[in-house]
């Protein structure tokens, strides 16, 4: 299994290890959480969503708790989640007071109606679900705030990629299981500043998720608007198909071409149907982590 925590240039791990270590240790609890669950014989579905709740619910990541915050200064978030047994998928977008966003993009997959449910569409689908509430303030943090002052201060564009590492840490999870199924899940509170109703890569399959037990399971993270013009995930999972490529080669592929086509900035993780992870990146780091074969838990930055 693989976890993510986002792409972009660590400036501020660079400044302070503790952040660092900080990073790794919320990657760490995703990885050993996941691990217990898939050593009992958990589904990998099970397994990327549980994960994918736990880098929510810590603040150091850009994903349900301590999300970025938009032109209001308010968190509105996206998910998306696949199972690669049966290739379904539930995504939701531009949700606000949701702690858990994966959790509601489990629901909407195994209602089975929809894919992808967005703003008061998506909350009142919360409410049917019981989906645990937060108020505004629950999400909010003082780092996100002074983030969003800055960007301000700039005049930087709603919806450009910040140059702090922190607004661009969308997380994400995949996983393959003793069965040999896969599956993906992603989650952000996308970029600071953002416009209000912005919707990234994170909840379209196909450009920041999916997983096929043919193929491989993806989850993207960086820029939204080049990951969603290079549907990223549907191109390594294209490379492995019809190329014949494996992780990672296929994790290579996509990188170059989203380099070469959108000079984007993005980083993906990749588990393809033999267990083979890969990773890559077009910035200077992606914090990201694995377990391998039953191996130990590694954190990379």
């Amino acid at each position: 299994m693989m976890v993510h925590g986002g792409a972009g240039t660590l400036s501020r791990a660079d400044r302070d290890p503790r952040f660092a270590a900080a990073l790794q240790e919320g990657i760490r609890a995703a990885l050993e959480l996941g691990r217990g669950i898939l050593a009992r014989g958990g589904s990998a579905i099970d397994t990327v969503e549980a994960c994918a709740a736990c880098l929510e619910d810590d603040a150091l990541f850009n994903a349900g708790r301590g999300s970025a915050l938009n032109e209001d200064g308010r968190v509105e978030c996206d998910a998306g989640i696949m199972d690669g047994r049966v290739l379904a998928a539930g995504a939701v977008a531009a949700v606000r007071g949701i702690a858990n966003p994966i959790r509601l993009a489990r629901k909407l997959m195994d209602d089975g109606e929809h894919v992808l449910l967005a703003g008061d569409g998506a909350l009142r689908f919360a409410q049917r679900c019981g989906i645990l509430t937060r108020p505004d303030g629950y999400f909010v943090t003082g780092v996100r705030q002074q983030e969003l002052q800055r960007a301000r201060a700039r005049g930087r564009s709603s919806g450009h990629p910040p140059g702090d590492p922190s607004p661009q840490g969308t997380i994400g999870a995949i996983a393959r299981d003793r069965y040999g199924h896969l599956a993906a899940a992603t989650s952000t509170g996308g970029t600071v500043n953002k416009r209000l109703g912005r919707v990234g890569d994170s909840p379209i399959v196909g450009a920041g998720f999916y997983a096929d037990d043919a193929t491989c399971a993806v989850s993207a993270t960086g820029h939204g608007e080049d990951l969603l013009r290079g549907l990223i995930a549907g191109t390594i999972a294209a490379a492995i198909e019809f190329r014949g490529l494996d992780a990672a080669a296929a994790v290579e592929f996509g990188i170059r071409r989203l380099r070469a086509r959108f000079a984007g900035q993005g980083g993906v993780i990749c588990i393809d149907a033999h267990g083979r992870c890969a990773a890559g990146t077009t910035t200077p780091h992606l914090v990201h982590g694995w377990i391998e074969h039953g191996g130990d838990a590694v954190c990379a930055l």
